[in-house]
């Protein structure tokens, strides 16, 4: 988990962005249980509203599951939706913009190719 937050967006959206990394990241897996709401307001000294919305966005998602009493825990496919989600966002960022940017230039497929192989080394 990251130290800070950022001015970019909600802190509420920072939080649940963090476990999501984590589970991309492989450091949190199906079954896995989160930190808890007081670990966080502990941690962080932020207000435990604030963490609460961002794991409900979590659970909206499906990307995390309460049980009752016990805590929140990661839902089975959490990584795989999250990777879906994360590759079409990178398509739609970076992809799409470059092939566009690619097109204006005339560039082959060859060439591009060539630039993404250069960065490999």
């Amino acid at each position: 988990m990251r130290l800070t937050f950022d001015d970019t967006k909600p802190i509420f959206q920072q939080i649940a962005e963090m476990i999501e990394d984590d589970i991309v990241n492989g450091v949190l897996k199906n079954g896995d249980q989160i930190p808890s709401t007081n670990q966080l307001v502990s941690h962080y000294k932020i207000n435990p509203a604030t963490i609460l919305k961002g794991f409900n966005q979590l659970v909206d998602s499906g990307i995390v599951y309460k049980k009752r009493g016990v805590g929140m825990f990661v839902a089975d496919g959490a990584y795989e939706m999250l990777r879906n989600r994360r590759i079409s966002q990178f398509q739609q960022q970076f992809i799409a913009p470059l092939i566009a940017e690619a097109k204006k230039l005339d560039m082959t497929k060859e060439e591009i190719q060539k630039m993404f192989d250069s960065y490999e080394r």
